[in-house]
């Protein structure tokens, strides 16, 4: 059995809402004399913390994607880069996600580095090490980058929120049925208004999200809201 490298001493903590995955990923490193645990993320965000602070903070691989909790709530992978790091533990997104401003994302909370989920074995064991040991995992220009990436994001997504704040409650009500792919007379039937009087709301939206049709407004809402 290889031994463990030296350098940043405590637990190496996986994150990973599949449970094949994670246990058979600690079983390898473990092979490896690497002190491996794995935590799913059932229990929440709090759960999950819960288990990090069971052992001495070290190294977390931390998916991105981890699904949903037990009381069916979504559990996001970037909103734990932060208290993770608050509690001493350094972080590598191990996530096969193809998002690269989803992957800034996490690199701006303060993970170190992003290896993707199909990476080869020896690739993430080396990654592993590199970052164990207190080493450079990941090309300061690339992470910049995604960085960079998320950034622009937030901003667009910022502005797009913004127009969407000029909107009235019923006009916004409106909008999200269109978004779901209903017509302006389901909406009136919905609301048990006149079509005319949908048609006014919808103009008024059109006007205040400087948009030219119904498609251009349907699609800024659903990128606007999109998580």
């Amino acid at each position: 059995m290889a031994a463990a490298p030296e350098g940043r001493p405590g637990a190496l903590l996986i994150v990973d809402d599949h449970e094949l995955v994670g246990t058979s990923l600690m079983l390898s490193l473990r092979s490896q004399g690497l002190p491996a645990h794995h935590c799913d993320a059932r229990g929440g965000a709090a759960g999950v913390l819960a288990a990090a602070a069971e052992h001495p903070p070290g190294l977390v691989l931390l998916d991105l994607d981890l699904g949903r909790d037990d009381a069916g709530r979504r559990v996001e992978g970037v909103g734990l880069v932060a208290p993770l790091r608050v509690a001493g533990w350094h972080v590598v997104l191990l996530s096969g996600s193809a998002d690269p401003a989803r992957i800034g994302a996490g690199l701006a909370e303060g993970a170190t580095a992003w290896v993707p989920k199909n990476a080869p074995f020896p690739a993430l064991l080396a990654a592993v090490r590199d970052a164990l040991a207190g080493r450079q995992v990941m090309p300061p220009a690339r992470r910049e980058r995604l960085i960079e990436l998320h950034r622009r994001r937030s901003g667009e997504q910022d502005e797009l929120r913004g127009r969407l704040e000029r909107l009235t409650p019923r006009e916004r009500e409106v909008l999200a049925r269109l978004a779901d792919g209903q017509r302006a007379q389901a909406v009136a039937d919905h609301f048990v208004v006149s079509l005319a009087t949908v048609r006014t709301q919808i103009r008024a939206v059109l006007t205040k999200l400087q948009v030219g049709s119904q498609l251009e407004a349907a699609a800024l809402y659903r990128k606007a809201i999109r998580r």
